[in-house]
């Protein structure tokens, strides 16, 4: 097995702020509208985000949009580490 090769994959409320990763996928637990807003605001597979703060809620940065997420949301985004 190419280690190299295999990223690592995380929820996004695991990460520490200035943590720079690409959104993998978006739980199933999210529904479905909530999934189309997150989405919306850049929040897509294939993103990169940039972890700015985890308390009291998740804020990240997509482009030069700040959004910030609950936890319990947060936990359901996962990304692969570079």
């Amino acid at each position: 097995m190419n280690t190299a090769a295999k990223t690592s994959r995380v929820p996004l409320s695991f990460l520490l702020p200035g943590a720079r990763v690409n959104v993998d996928t978006l739980d199933d637990a999210i529904d479905s509208q909530q999934r189309e807003q997150l989405i919306a605001y850049g929040l897509a597979p294939d993103r990169l985000v940039v972890v700015l703060q985890q308390r009291p809620m998740t804020i990240v940065m997509i482009d030069e949009v700040e959004l910030a997420l609950e936890d319990s949301v947060a936990r359901h985004v996962w990304v692969k580490r570079k």
